[in-house]
């Protein structure tokens, strides 16, 4: 753990051990502002990632520099807080055996407990924090924690880990496994034990991506046991049940028990918790005092900040720096201080949705190589919208995609799980070194994991299905919930429907094959087609009706450009690859190839429902 830089204005209490109930203690830092006088409100930061350290996305436009959770606390402090920052357990001047997710709404009930009764506390608590730092406010909100009076979740905050975060339609999200990897070799356990960081600096995770299931000792992972039983523990855990309802993994199930503060949930259309956020949004908003708020950015994980996600720019206007407020801090302390000070303090988001609405840019390649494809800030009464108009558009057996009802036929690709479709950018984090974020023209090149014909095209795949509208007479947009209904049949036992929107640019000077901008994504484990608790192998050739929800995403389709579904039965290394046979994840089997059809016609109507907004006048 690093020490503490001299704050000036700012009194620190160090190492303070905050007791839980079963004995372990965690460690914490308090900033106070010198001099301050009587009890004041108090700010709770809980973090695994060290809490004298460093976030890559606390910097701002201004300054691209990362400022330490030191310096940013201290701010707070000087604007009358008491800030805190705490440990998780495990983690740095924390004790007990850090489990990732696990603990934490107990931990943050009983950290809360604490602070109510310190003479510098006033009563009143604000949570805040990115990621995991979100995570952990919404599993302890679920506890309905004492002193509790608003919250502000930035990308993160479970509405239901099983299906948006560590699993997806029954798929198992393997940044899990970068992440492991990245944090044992972080974790004080391997800074402290040379043999066994060398021994995690021999693993070259790429070199397991493959490999499924991994086996118990015989991973990257077996000098690190702990990280190593988490990844054997989550790939496992396929079914939804009760480990997966508890309120450190679900927020959706503590509905009734959940806080009533104010809450902010902000996020980003290339965030792997934009479904998380969105949903928990819809459901909070009907349910408890608050009032919650959503935000949600163009942004990859935690980069609010820059006016790009992946290869694909924005325009300036994307950044939250100068659109939302002056930047992160300035707007996170004007909510506290509506919140937690009220005095006439201004509620810096005033209206319950505000969301960046992608797209009408010039198309040309800007000059730092990217495409520009622009877009605006928004405001909205509720999510999804309320003048949404949800549009069946029908996948035709020539590849169209329309309006129009299908004639009667089946569409065929072929999967093979030794040569997957490979992950070519989209809504993911903590993925180096074998995937990045954001939008990319959906093209295998060298930097791509897995590509294996550089140059390339996804849709010219064998195993790839594309279905698209002819060109755009006028601009289409697509804002709110994405889902498919789909009838499909396979050759095997088991197989994955991996679904991607994607706007598609005509040929231009600048992109002279045009450009296929992926915007969401979505995937069904089809022995997970009825119920996530009770999974069933399919019958080979059976047709089933199936429903595929995608993440949401907010997108202008402009006049001349196509909208397509792609549709694969891999998204890899995004989502492990399903080997065809039916065995739960975990046990190793003899992959096989699987043959997989989209039927069509009156009786299969296949269709992609999207969320219309229409023309708004003025």
């Amino acid at each position: 753990m690093t020490d503490l830089p001299y704050l000036p204005d700012v009194r620190i209490l160090r190492d303070v051990m905050i007791p839980m109930r079963d004995g372990v203690s965690l460690g914490a830092d308090v900033y106070l502002p010198a001099g301050y006088e009587g009890p004041l409100p108090v700010l709770l930061e809980r973090t695994p990632y060290d809490r004298r350290g460093a976030n890559h996305a606390d910097r701002t436009a201004v300054d691209p520099t990362p400022r330490s959770k030191p310096e940013i606390a201290a701010e707070f402090a000087r604007g009358g807080y008491a800030y805190v920052l705490v440990d998780c357990r495990g983690r740095y001047g924390s004790e007990g055996v850090f489990t990732k997710y696990a603990n934490e709404a107990e931990d943050g009930f009983d950290v809360m407990g604490w602070l109510v009764h310190q003479p510098w506390c006033d009563g009143r608590i604000g949570t805040l924090g990115l990621s995991y730092g979100a995570h952990v406010q919404a599993a302890a909100a679920c506890l309905n924690p004492p002193g509790l009076r608003a919250m502000f979740m930035d990308s993160g905050g479970f509405s239901s880990a099983f299906h948006s975060g560590v699993r997806q339609g029954g798929a198992f999200e393997l940044k899990q496994l970068t992440w492991a990897m990245k944090h044992a070799r972080l974790s004080p356990l391997s800074q402290d034990d040379p043999a066994r960081l060398e021994a995690l600096n021999a693993q070259d995770v790429r070199d397991w991506m493959a490999v499924n299931p991994w086996r118990p000792g015989r991973t990257p992972l077996a000098a690190a046991p702990e990280y190593d039983a988490f990844i054997q523990d989550m790939w496992r855990r396929e079914t939804f049940d009760d480990f997966w309802r508890a309120a450190d993994f679900c927020a959706s199930c503590h509905e009734d028990e959940f806080t009533d503060a104010p809450m902010v949930f902000m996020s980003s259309w290339y965030d792997p918790y934009a479904l998380s956020a969105t949903e928990n949004y819809a459901r909070f908003s009907r349910s408890k005092a608050g009032p919650v708020r959503l935000v949600m950015g163009p942004w990859t994980h935690g980069q609010r900040s820059v006016s790009h996600a992946g290869d694909v720019d924005f325009g300036p206007t994307a950044m939250l720096d100068g659109s939302l407020a002056p930047d992160y801090v300035a707007l996170r302390r004007a909510w506290f201080d509506h919140w937690l000070k009220g005095q006439g303090a201004f509620d810096p988001l005033g209206e319950p949705v505000n969301l960046f609405v992608m797209g009408g840019g010039t198309g040309r390649r800007t000059a730092e190589g990217r495409l520009d494809h622009g877009g605006h800030w928004r405001t909205e009464s509720d999510w999804p919208l309320p003048d949404t108009v949800f549009t069946d558009f029908h996948l035709h057996p020539d590849g169209a995609l329309s309006s129009e009802e299908a004639g009667r036929g089946e569409c065929v690709w072929r999967h093979d799980p030794a040569r997957p479709v490979p992950t070519i950018g989209g809504a993911i984090a903590s993925g180096a070194p074998v995937m990045t974020a954001g939008g990319y023209d959906q093209r295998e090149a060298p930097r791509v994991f897995g590509a294996t014909v550089i140059g390339r095209a996804l849709a010219d795949r064998d195993d790839v299905l594309t279905f698209q509208t002819a060109p755009l007479e006028q601009v289409v947009e697509v804002t709110g919930p994405v889902t498919a209904r789909l009838c499909v049949s396979s050759s095997v036992l088991d197989t994955d429907v991996m679904l991607k929107l994607v706007d598609v640019y005509p040929p231009s000077a600048d992109y002279p094959e045009g450009y296929a901008l992926n915007l969401t994504h979505g995937v069904l484990r089809l022995r997970f087609r009825d119920s996530f608790e009770a999974p069933r192998p399919l019958a080979p050739g059976e047709v089933y009706d199936v429903e595929i929800q995608l993440f949401p995403t907010s997108n202008l389709f402009a006049a001349g450009h196509r909208i397509r579904l792609d549709v694969a039965s891999s998204n890899f290394p995004h989502f492990d690859v399903n080997p065809g046979t039916g065995a739960p994840a975990g046990e190793a089997s003899e992959a096989v190839v699987a043959i997989n059809r989209i039927h069509t016609g009156p009786t299969c109507p296949s269709r992609l429902v999207l969320p219309i907004v229409p023309a708004r006048g003025g």
